[in-house]
């Protein structure tokens, strides 16, 4: 079966239109055409149906081959259009085939109008596809930017070559906004975004860059860059992913983005818990101060009071010799109700602030411990080695309070039948260490929200520079490990107006 083409003849002979026709007939088709002889019947006939072809003499009487080429063109840029004439000089042709003719044939040897259509729609296809494909192209790439001019960052692609040189691809718009530098400036010498950039603590983005090109890895930078409108400066977050192309170059498609806030309220948030630290530590220190003096007003005023009506109890005793037995009685009495409030006093003025701390934070711990163990009655050994008379009374108060929430805690929650107690003092860092063989703790355990004790030892620890650790297994016992520097706990000053003694 013979191929169908359509043909649309422009042309004024008819003698020249059946010429034409007939050649193209023994060339294999099967023709389907209609001639015109004005540019009304060509938009006509466009109007009409589709055609595959244009075949159009050059001088026409009310017409011209240039005028009907503008035409075919407008109605269908990719529909093939050839110049047929019998008197067209190669002048005329030059400026046809200039002026977006695909090919022209003469009259007078028409065997090459057969494969110059072969040819053209040929051509006619893969102009037809590079169009599609061109618009299509157009379209991504216009909904690309779209996307990308709502992308609230910078995006680009950077690009290395083997010779170790740097070079952007591509960058979007944004950079104006955010770098306040052009992508044509930037695309030109990529070192204007490497000069920008102030610092970004120990690694530098060029660093960060070379590093991703030995090991594909990708890059996770963060940064300041100056802002040349008013100075201000600016934190950014570059994220890239590289890829290594065909040609052994390594593509990084990335993202630059302002985290100027962010980085603001990461540092709000670290200032607001450095003075919630402060001021924790700021009560605490009042709560040791305040609980020092009371517990030196209830051992000296009270305790004192108590001694001398004691004395004055005996003295009284002492006079009465064998007066009524009741009244003796009523002495005795009141004796031993003063033994039992100085004992009471003693142990409150212990309970607020230990004695012994004054003898060193060894001894305090030794103590505490005997006092725990004989409480509990279980075995609390202690071990302490290192000399502590350099130790600062904040730390050592510090450590001791964790001590003794250790050893409630232990009370309270570990079902423990034995403790051990490791004091280690060197000349930079104090350790304590308990373990006990109860019943473990998990990780929900240690993050309660109500686990105040765990809670208020961290932050103490932490406010002096150290840390607590806190380490268990159900079933296998507790370790908790406390580490202060002693450096750290010297230096540290805090502002704090101590009540003078009475």
């Amino acid at each position: 079966m013979r191929t169908q083409l359509r043909v649309l003849m422009v042309e004024h002979s008819l003698d020249d239109a059946d010429l034409l026709i007939g050649e193209i007939a023994r060339g294999g088709y099967r023709v389907e055409h209609a001639r015109v002889e004005t540019a009304a019947e060509m938009r006509s006939e466009f109007a009409r149906k589709p055609w595959n072809l244009v075949i159009s003499d050059y001088h026409l009487p009310q017409f011209s081959g240039l005028d009907a080429l503008q035409l075919a063109k407008m109605h269908d840029p990719d529909l093939p259009f050839i110049i047929a004439s019998g008197t067209m000089s190669e002048v005329f042709a030059v400026e046809a085939m200039r002026a977006g003719a695909n090919d022209y044939v003469m009259k007078t040897n028409p065997s090459r109008l057969v494969p110059a259509i072969e040819r053209e729609l040929r051509e006619s296809v893969i102009r037809r596809s590079v169009r599609k494909l061109r618009v299509e192209t157009e379209q991504a790439e216009s909904q690309l930017r779209a996307m990308v001019a709502n992308i609230p960052g910078v995006v680009f692609q950077l690009t290395c070559d083997p010779q170790g040189s740097y070079g952007i691809s591509y960058i979007s718009d944004a950079s104006n906004r955010l770098l306040e530098v052009t992508p044509q400036v930037l695309q030109a010498d990529v070192g204007h975004l490497f000069n920008i950039m102030l610092d970004g603590g120990n690694v530098s983005l060029q660093d960060r860059i070379a590093e991703s090109a030995l090991t594909l890895q990708p890059v996770s930078w963060e940064g300041r860059i100056s802002a040349a409108s008013d100075g201000r400066v600016k934190w950014i977050e570059v994220r890239m992913r590289p890829r290594l192309l065909k040609d052994d170059r390594i593509q990084w498609d990335g993202i630059i983005e302002n985290v100027s806030d962010r980085k603001a309220a990461e540092l709000e948030l670290v200032r607001s818990r450095q003075q919630l630290s402060e001021l924790s530590s700021h009560l605490q220190k009042a709560k040791e101060i305040e609980r020092t003096r009371i517990a030196r007003e209830v051992h000296d005023e009270i305790g004192g009071n108590l001694t001398a009506m004691k004395i004055e109890i005996l003295s009284l005793a002492s006079r009465l010799g064998e007066a009524s037995p009741d009244l003796r009685n009523k002495l005795d009495s009141v004796e031993t109700l003063i033994d039992h409030t100085m004992e009471i006093t003693a142990r409150i003025a212990h309970d607020l602030r230990p004695p012994l701390l004054d003898l060193g934070l060894s001894a305090a711990v030794e103590w505490e411990a005997g006092q725990f163990s004989h409480r509990m009655n279980m075995p609390c050994t202690v071990r302490c080695s290192g000399e502590d008379s350099h130790l600062d009374a904040e730390l050592a108060t510090a450590l001791f309070s964790i001590f003794r929430e250790t050893l409630t805690n232990v009370t309270k929650h570990a079902s423990a039948t034995r403790v051990a107690v490791l004091l280690d003092i060197e000349q930079d860092e104090v350790c304590l260490m308990v373990t006990d063989d109860g019943r473990g703790m998990t990780e929900d355990d240690l993050h309660k929200a109500a686990s105040f004790g765990l809670r208020g030892m961290r932050e103490r620890a932490r406010h002096l520079g150290g840390e607590v650790t806190v380490e268990g297994k159900p079933g296998a016992g507790t370790v908790v490990r406390v580490m202060l520097p002693i450096e750290s706990a010297r230096q540290l000053q805090l502002d704090i107006d101590t009540p003078e003694n009475p």
